[in-house]
Protein backbone atom coordinates (compact mmCIF):
# COMPACT_ATOMS: atom_id res chain seq x y z
CA UNK A 1 0.00 0.00 0.00
CA UNK A 2 0.99 3.49 -1.12
CA UNK A 3 -0.34 6.77 1.10
CA UNK A 4 -0.58 10.16 -0.36
CA UNK A 5 -0.79 12.99 1.48
CA UNK A 6 -1.42 16.59 -0.48
CA UNK A 7 -1.62 20.05 0.84
CA UNK A 8 -1.38 23.34 -0.94
CA UNK A 9 -5.00 23.95 -2.24
CA UNK A 10 -7.36 27.07 -1.50
CA UNK A 11 -8.30 29.84 -3.26
CA UNK A 12 -6.48 32.20 -5.84
CA UNK A 13 -7.14 35.27 -7.86
CA UNK A 14 -7.31 34.44 -11.95
CA UNK A 15 -2.95 35.03 -12.67
CA UNK A 16 -2.25 34.04 -9.69
CA UNK A 17 0.16 31.03 -8.40
CA UNK A 18 0.03 28.01 -6.31
CA UNK A 19 2.14 25.17 -5.50
CA UNK A 20 0.72 21.70 -4.49
CA UNK A 21 2.84 19.02 -2.54
CA UNK A 22 2.07 15.41 -2.48
CA UNK A 23 4.05 13.23 0.35
CA UNK A 24 4.10 9.23 -0.43
CA UNK A 25 4.77 6.79 2.21
CA UNK A 26 4.77 3.14 2.63
CA UNK A 27 5.27 0.56 0.04
CA UNK A 28 7.28 3.36 -2.34
CA UNK A 29 10.42 1.12 -3.37
CA UNK A 30 8.22 0.13 -6.88
CA UNK A 31 6.46 3.47 -7.85
CA UNK A 32 7.88 4.40 -11.48
CA UNK A 33 5.41 7.88 -11.58
CA UNK A 34 4.14 10.55 -9.38
CA UNK A 35 2.01 13.23 -10.70
CA UNK A 36 -1.58 15.36 -10.64
CA UNK A 37 -4.68 14.86 -11.96
CA UNK A 38 -7.95 17.41 -11.75
CA UNK A 39 -11.57 16.76 -11.80
CA UNK A 40 -13.68 19.58 -12.41
CA UNK A 41 -17.87 19.46 -11.48
CA UNK A 42 -19.49 18.05 -14.22
CA UNK A 43 -15.70 16.65 -15.87
CA UNK A 44 -13.91 13.83 -16.10
CA UNK A 45 -10.94 13.30 -14.48
CA UNK A 46 -8.01 14.49 -16.56
CA UNK A 47 -4.47 14.55 -16.13
CA UNK A 48 -2.36 17.77 -15.55
CA UNK A 49 1.21 16.38 -15.12
CA UNK A 50 3.22 13.72 -14.53
CA UNK A 51 6.93 12.88 -13.56
CA UNK A 52 8.65 9.50 -13.81
CA UNK A 53 11.20 8.02 -11.55
CA UNK A 54 13.80 8.63 -14.54
CA UNK A 55 12.66 12.31 -13.91
CA UNK A 56 11.00 12.67 -17.44
CA UNK A 57 7.75 14.81 -17.18
CA UNK A 58 4.66 15.07 -19.37
CA UNK A 59 2.02 18.03 -19.02
CA UNK A 60 -1.33 18.45 -20.36
CA UNK A 61 -1.26 21.15 -23.59
CA UNK A 62 -2.72 23.61 -21.66
CA UNK A 63 -0.62 23.80 -18.84
CA UNK A 64 2.62 23.93 -20.67
CA UNK A 65 4.90 26.79 -20.00
CA UNK A 66 2.62 27.79 -16.66
CA UNK A 67 3.14 24.44 -14.61
CA UNK A 68 6.62 22.69 -13.37
CA UNK A 69 6.09 19.14 -11.95
CA UNK A 70 9.25 18.11 -9.80
CA UNK A 71 10.49 15.75 -7.18
CA UNK A 72 12.46 15.39 -4.05
CA UNK A 73 13.36 12.38 -3.89
CA UNK A 74 14.81 12.29 -0.42
CA UNK A 75 11.84 13.10 1.11
CA UNK A 76 9.38 11.21 -2.03
CA UNK A 77 7.98 14.15 -2.58
CA UNK A 78 6.45 15.88 -5.55
CA UNK A 79 5.65 19.15 -6.52
CA UNK A 80 3.93 21.28 -8.80
CA UNK A 81 4.04 25.29 -9.04
CA UNK A 82 0.81 26.85 -11.05
CA UNK A 83 1.41 29.90 -12.44
CA UNK A 84 -0.92 32.42 -14.36
CA UNK A 85 -4.20 29.93 -12.79
CA UNK A 86 -7.63 30.65 -14.79
CA UNK A 87 -11.02 30.27 -13.24
CA UNK A 88 -11.40 27.27 -15.81
CA UNK A 89 -8.71 25.58 -13.92
CA UNK A 90 -10.85 25.20 -10.68
CA UNK A 91 -11.28 21.75 -9.61
CA UNK A 92 -10.10 19.19 -7.22
CA UNK A 93 -6.89 18.14 -7.46
CA UNK A 94 -5.48 14.69 -7.36
CA UNK A 95 -2.00 13.45 -6.88
CA UNK A 96 -1.59 9.87 -7.92
CA UNK A 97 1.05 7.14 -7.99
CA UNK A 98 1.35 3.93 -9.57
CA UNK A 99 4.20 0.97 -9.37
CA UNK A 100 3.46 -2.32 -11.87
CA UNK A 101 0.34 -3.16 -10.27
CA UNK A 102 -1.99 -0.23 -8.54
CA UNK A 103 -2.68 3.11 -8.77
CA UNK A 104 -2.95 5.47 -5.83
CA UNK A 105 -5.22 8.16 -5.49
CA UNK A 106 -4.73 11.11 -2.61
CA UNK A 107 -7.91 12.87 -0.57
CA UNK A 108 -7.60 15.42 -3.45
CA UNK A 109 -6.92 19.17 -2.84
CA UNK A 110 -9.37 21.93 -3.46
CA UNK A 111 -7.87 25.13 -5.90
CA UNK A 112 -10.52 27.63 -6.59
CA UNK A 113 -9.25 30.68 -9.13
CA UNK A 114 -11.85 33.30 -8.80
CA UNK A 115 -11.25 37.22 -8.25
Amino acid sequence: QVQLVESGGGLVQPGGSLRLSCAASGSIFSIYVMGWYRQAPGNERELVARITSGGSTNYAESEKGRFTISRDTAKNTVYQQMNSLKPEETAVYYCYTANGTNVYWGQGTQITVSS
